[in-house]
């Protein structure tokens, strides 16, 4: 391939990827081409991209991203995924999809600069998702608010309680004597 070809390969390379950071690397060349079809249809539903390229030229092109240290994980066979909203939502998705192919192996990734194993990947599935943790983290904001309002709340209605029982035995002892 002269140089030529190479550099438009990889600025189409750059192009699809746009400014994706948070990139996967899986190993999906063990797959028939009927199961790759289903497997390249389920990535393709569920949102992310996948891109199989050279790895020097997919190296290359990443680089322009910014993202380097892949020179591990583009060794062999070698299919890029990226494109959701977050590194966690891609490997929730891929880890996800991936148990259904047992064929398929996941080599690692680069998320937000930082070079992940397999390992990694897979323990980053199994982390919460940024929406999962607004929502922990709007919880543990509201949660002294609650604590206080319930400390309030408690001897209030204690002493409610206290006063409408007094009433009632008050009230209870002039009924029995109007009754005689």
């Amino acid at each position: 391939m002269s140089k030529i070809v190479k550099e438009m390969v990889i600025k189409d390379i750059h192009a699809r990827l746009g400014d994706a950071k948070d990139v996967l690397v899986i190993d999906s060349s063990a797959l028939d081409p009927i199961t790759d079809h289903a497997f390249r249809g389920k990535i393709r539903t569920s949102g992310i991209k996948i891109l199989s390229v050279k790895n020097n030229l997919a190296r290359k092109a990443l680089e322009k991203n910014g993202v380097t240290g892949l020179e591990e994980v583009l060794k062999g066979p070698s299919s890029i995924v990226y494109g959701a909203d977050d590194a966690v939502a891609l490997s929730k998705t891929l880890a996800s999809i991936v148990k259904g192919f047992a064929k398929i192996t996941i080599k690692g990734g680069s998320v937000e600069g930082t070079t992940i194993d397999k390992d990694g990947v897979i323990a980053l599935s199994k982390s919460p998702g940024r929406l999962e943790l607004i929502g922990q983290i709007s919880g543990l904001l509201l949660s002294p608010g609650a604590r206080i309002s319930g400390a309030l709340l408690g001897p209030g209605g204690k002493l409610a309680g206290c006063v409408k029982a007094i009433e009632e035995k008050q009230d209870g002892g002039a009924s029995a004597e109007q009754a005689a």
